[in-house]
């Protein structure tokens, strides 16, 4: 098991690639060249917004708006208390999130295997990027050795940096992002009792997992019986594992099949759960 505090875990402003302030608390991350490193965090857009143009990725993203509007597309706009599941190789934006903006985002690698770039490969991709070209309105620019002007998608150049490869990008297995709203949903009950569930979908051939898990006062709920890394972010409440207690936007993570582990709720709690592809 791994913890995430808020009010310990390193954080930094997004890197130029993008136009405006954004700034991230990163709360978890995975594993370097591993097909299911990640990286969760919990942004903030500073004055100015932050905006980027219609791009796609070659890794899996999961966005859970906690306070404000998400403006994620053209006429798209994610309400606050909703999910979003963002599926690696589809289209979306442009984006404009505005000032105010406080939003759950996880980041991993997606059913193809590709991986994720951790934040130091993200980061001295765009410092050497940096010194050929220039990144503006979340493109980026440099000129050849012939004179001739090239034009990229920031992301993409920072991955192709990165990677020494070429972007390739697997065949969408949707055809668009796919927004939930959890208070539509209704709570389940587990066989624990005062544990409540709200599975919101399942997605492709490897079994990404999206929901929520309640606890009463007094409840306990057993984490890492997942049959791949258990990802548990706490919106509401606080909780006590291990000995220790834990206050709201704590995130842990459970290996797969590490449990039983018991977390115990010390009052009313909440958590948003994600389950991450099988590899």
């Amino acid at each position: 098991m791994r913890v995430g505090e808020v009010a310990t875990a390193p954080g930094g402003r997004v890197g130029s690639m993008r136009d405006g302030v954004l700034d991230q608390t990163f709360l978890l991350t995975g594993g370097d060249n591993s097909p299911n490193n990640y990286l969760l965090n919990v942004g903030h857009t500073g004055g100015g917004g932050w905006t980027t143009p219609r791009h796609r990725h070659t890794f899996d993203q999961v966005r859970y708006v906690l306070k404000g509007r998400y403006p994620v597309a053209k006429g798209v706009v994610m309400e606050e208390g909703s999910v979003g599941y963002f599926p690696e190789s589809v289209h979306y934006g442009p984006q404009d999130r505005p000032e105010g903006l406080e939003m759950m985002v996880c980041q991993f690698g997606g059913a193809s295997g590709q991986g994720f770039l951790s934040i130091p490969q993200r980061e001295a991709a765009n410092a050497a990027l940096a010194k050929k070209g220039t990144f503006k309105d979340g493109v980026f620019t440099w000129i050849d050795e012939k004179g001739q002007r090239h034009n990229k998608d920031g992301s993409e150049a920072c991955y192709e940096e990165a990677t020494g490869k070429k972007s390739v990008y697997s065949k969408p297995r949707y055809d668009n992002i796919i927004i939930m709203e959890p208070a539509a949903y209704d709570w389940v009950s587990d066989d624990a009792k005062g544990v409540y569930m709200k599975w919101l979908g399942t997605f492709t051939e490897r079994d990404t997992r999206l929901g929520f898990i309640r606890l009463d006062a007094g409840a306990t709920f057993s984490a890492g019986m997942q049959p791949s890394i258990e990802l548990l972010f706490l919106s509401k409440g606080a909780v006590t594992v291990q000995g220790k207690e834990y206050g709201e936007r704590s995130a842990f993570e459970f290996a797969k099949n590490e449990g039983p582990i018991a977390v115990h709720a010390v009052q009313p709690s909440e958590f948003f759960c994600m389950v991450l592809p099988r590899f």
